[in-house]
């Protein structure tokens, strides 16, 4: 249940703005629509929904980007990330829900934070860099249904262009989010939620599509990244709150 009419349309814009930004930026989804979805409809039913429709759009999108793939990069980052889903999914079932939302939100408002900062780091680069960045990233999709920033950190410390970095994103997020929802379960939603929710995010994916190469990467990155901030520290509040 997402709360009557309202709550159908809300979800279904927050859908519809996921797919748009997910278009343009290559894993925008789970940043700026898990926080919204979660505070919605609960942590395990947001996560498992952001999981299915971020999934769904990188099949979309990677279907005519598909060559542009870094195989021998991709393979042993999507493996790691396949190996931790199983803990993030036992993390998340241990927590109550306030601790679940804290946890999420303030993953969210530190991964946030490290990419529009730039940080350079080390260990994210090269073959090990691509391990740990795929073990991370598994685990928090899983947990929390944000798994795409140490990916972003990985290219960013390869300096990889938007263009590389697009395809590469959605093969990962194909991946790791098959995997997360074999290891999560499928949302428990109404059969007029779930057609709402695939036709919201059908047209995001087409206004992101209209959009892209009209909007600036630079612009696009600044903006999928406030929104996401300030879902991140709104989620944290929640969480919070509720532990007191």
């Amino acid at each position: 249940m997402t709360g009557g009419l309202a709550g159908d349309l809300l979800l279904a814009g927050i859908v519809l703005l996921g797919g748009c930004v997910q278009w343009l930026t290559g894993m925008g989804f789970a940043l700026v629509a898990v926080p919204a979805l979660v505070l919605l409809l609960g942590p395990a039913e947001g996560v498992v929904l952001a999981n299915c429709a971020a999934g769904a759009i990188s099949v979309v999108g990677i279907a005519d980007r598909w060559r542009r793939v870094r195989v021998t990069v991709m393979v042993p980052l999507c493996v790691a990330a396949v190996i931790t889903v199983p803990a993030g999914t036992w993390v998340a079932r241990q927590l109550p829900a306030p601790a679940l939302l804290a946890c999420m939100g303030a993953l969210v408002t530190v991964a946030v934070v490290l990419v529009m900062r730039g940080v350079r780091v080390a260990a994210l680069r090269g073959g090990r860099g691509a391990v740990v960045a795929g073990g991370l990233g598994g685990f928090m999709n899983s947990a929390a249904g944000v798994g795409g920033p140490p990916v972003s950190l990985y290219a960013l410390n390869a300096e990889w262009s938007v263009r590389e970095f697009v395809p590469n994103a959605q093969f990962y997020g194909i991946v790791v989010n098959a995997v997360s929802v074999a290891s999560n379960g499928a949302p428990r939603l109404a059969p007029a939620v779930w057609a709402l929710a695939v036709a919201a995010l059908a047209v995001g994916a087409l206004v992101g599509r209209a959009l892209a190469g009209r909007v600036p990467d630079r612009r696009a990155r600044v903006l999928v990244l406030l929104l996401a901030l300030a879902g991140g520290l709104s989620t944290l509040g929640k969480g919070l709150a509720g532990l007191t």
